[in-house]
């Protein structure tokens, strides 16, 4: 029996939710708007250290991933973006590929990702440049980190909060210093080579290996992905069908280029050895920096002076923008999707409200703020203050939800080409089965890594198994990923309960205004099977 079947006739003056919610929506977001905000989506400097720390070998594998996996997922999104344009992106891609099961599940895992990097990795990431230039490496005190790191979270919550046409302020200024940073960084690393030679390369050095790709390819994929972001707030675009392309293919391009550079500029000034996952660029930009003022010791500790202090606190600033305009970016785009899902009744309804004053889903905005808040004091305080560590367990969690969430919107490329081929597609990605089919396989894959480093051939060997891990340790390895995965899913799918009286007054209202159902699909009914699971 259809769940979503109305139990009395509506008003005849009643509109859906889903009409009610979308008028309040301003259209604030222009072409430039969102190259500057897949710019900060996809370009992150908070794992540049955890990368580089393999050596030359993962250069190799940024461009082999740039090929065959970060160009077929900008072909895909161009297609999807303007051929499903309305707000939400992801999840309506994925309800009206799946149901509203599989997108409130794959919803879920997409927004609740970013709360909890926003509170773990970028906070954490944010003290540490702030400890290295500002406070001479030293940790601050308890109470002092947590002024700090809480004050990090509600400013991006704040920004999120705001109306677009004053929060996208922040993606933009964050793009800007994404590029000043890491262009700074690339011509000191030149100076300084000049001055004072680099670690040479030998070819062996960047030969690829089924170790380095178990290893690399999560952390490389989690950098690439991002490019339905802006889709989310698909009704706020001015001309959707033509800026997002156009922002996709200059910003990876763009992406490409501004993580090469840097990624080979830390591994020419600092030892495989000395490079670590939270501080390794942090540390590239002090040693380069040195050349400004300033004098690397003997046993590799860099100390900064005169100009070379000036330099090195501009770009500690910098840097803080930069995480900030990531975490704002991610958290503006997901809690838009999750407010989608509940209008459309694939999550509570309380959740899925626009504020009719900012445009924007304050309460899911303060929820994000809530949960991010939760992260960072939990995992404080389950590393006993241990940045290092806290930074390594939140970074896991987060890669690993992130990819998770890309199982559903991979392979409705091809599902809606099939379910929808009469669509407006003013964008066509070229063998679109193959492009879905390859991308979810690759997910896929890293999924599974990530879940059991190695499996397939020395599951948690000694090149395989996290810092820290012991190869006794694999089970509780794998429940440590595998458990917050697991509830995660069984929120979403309590959210998709929970939105049960939501579908009901949405079928019986205005069945043809839910975005789970494309504008060339206006005759479909409350009972499809796609856009109205049944029990």
């Amino acid at each position: 029996m259809a769940i979503d079947s109305p139990s009395a006739p509506p008003p005849a003056t009643a509109v859906s939710d889903y009409e009610t919610e979308t008028r309040k929506l301003r259209k604030h977001f222009g072409r430039f708007d969102i190259l500057f905000f897949l710019l900060c989506t996809i370009i992150g400097v908070d794992v540049i250290g955890s990368i580089a720390s393999h050596g030359a070998e993962a250069f190799t594998w940024l461009i082999i991933l740039g090929l065959f996996f970060f160009i077929p997922s900008a072909l895909l999104t161009a297609e999807l973006g303007t051929a499903f344009p309305q707000e939400g992106g992801p999840y309506v891609w994925t309800s009206r590929a799946f149901g509203r099961l599989a997108g409130a599940v794959n919803n879920f895992l997409y927004w609740v990702t970013n709360p909890v990097w926003l509170g773990g990795t970028l906070s954490v990431s944010a003290v540490t440049a702030f400890t290295t230039f500002f406070n001479n490496g030293k940790d601050l005190s308890t109470p002092a980190f947590y002024v700090f790191t809480l004050a990090f979270v509600w400013v991006g919550v704040l920004a999120a909060i705001l109306s677009f046409d004053v929060g996208k302020w922040i993606p933009t200024a964050g793009a800007w210093a994404r590029i000043l940073l890491l262009g700074l960084f690339t011509l000191s690393v030149i100076a300084y080579a000049v001055k004072h030679g680099v670690h040479g390369f030998g070819a062996s050095d960047f030969k690829p290996s089924y170790a380095g790709f178990i290893t690399l390819v999560p952390l490389l994929m989690f950098n690439y992905v991002g490019f339905e972001l802006p889709n989310s707030a698909g009704d706020e675009m001015t001309d959707s069908q033509k800026d997002v392309p156009y922002g996709i293919f200059r910003s990876a391009g763009l992406s490409i280029l501004l993580y090469g550079m840097p990624l080979l500029g830390i591994m020419l000034v600092l030892p495989t050895t000395a490079i670590t996952s939270l501080g390794g660029f942090l540390d590239a930009i002090r040693q380069v920096f040195t050349i400004y003022g300033g004098h690397v010791a003997a046993d590799g500790t860099a100390t900064l002076s005169g100009f070379g202090t000036v330099l090195g606190d501009f770009a500690a600033i910098l840097f803080i923008l930069t995480v900030l305009s990531s975490g704002v970016t991610w958290i503006m785009g997901s809690d838009r999707a999750l407010a989608v899902s509940g209008y459309d009744g694939a999550a509570p309804r309380a959740l899925g409200v626009i504020s009719q004053r900012f445009g924007t889903p304050v309460r899911v905005n303060l929820l994000s703020g809530v949960v991010s808040t939760f992260v960072l004091v939990l995992a404080h305080e389950l590393t006993s203050g241990n940045a290092a560590k806290l930074f390594g367990a939140v970074l896991g969690l987060a890669v690993s939800t992130t990819l998770v969430s890309y199982l559903g919107i991979f392979p409705a490329l091809a599902v809606l080409r099939r379910k929808y081929p009469d669509v407006p597609r003013p964008y066509r990605a070229p063998f679109p089965t193959v492009i879905s089919i390859f991308l979810t396989a690759l997910i896929l894959f890293a999924t599974v890594q990530l879940l059991a480093p190695g499996l397939g051939s020395d599951w948690f060997g000694t090149n395989f198994a996290p810092s820290g891990w012991t190869h006794a340790e694999r089970y509780k390895y794998l429940l440590t990923e595998a458990v917050p995965l697991a509830v995660f899913i069984l929120l979403g799918a309590l959210f998709w309960a929970l939105g049960t009286p939501t579908r009901r007054r949405n079928a019986a209202l205005a069945p043809t205004a839910a975005p789970a159902e494309p504008p060339a699909a206006a005759a479909t009914t409350a009972d499809d099977a796609s856009a109205q699971p049944t029990t």
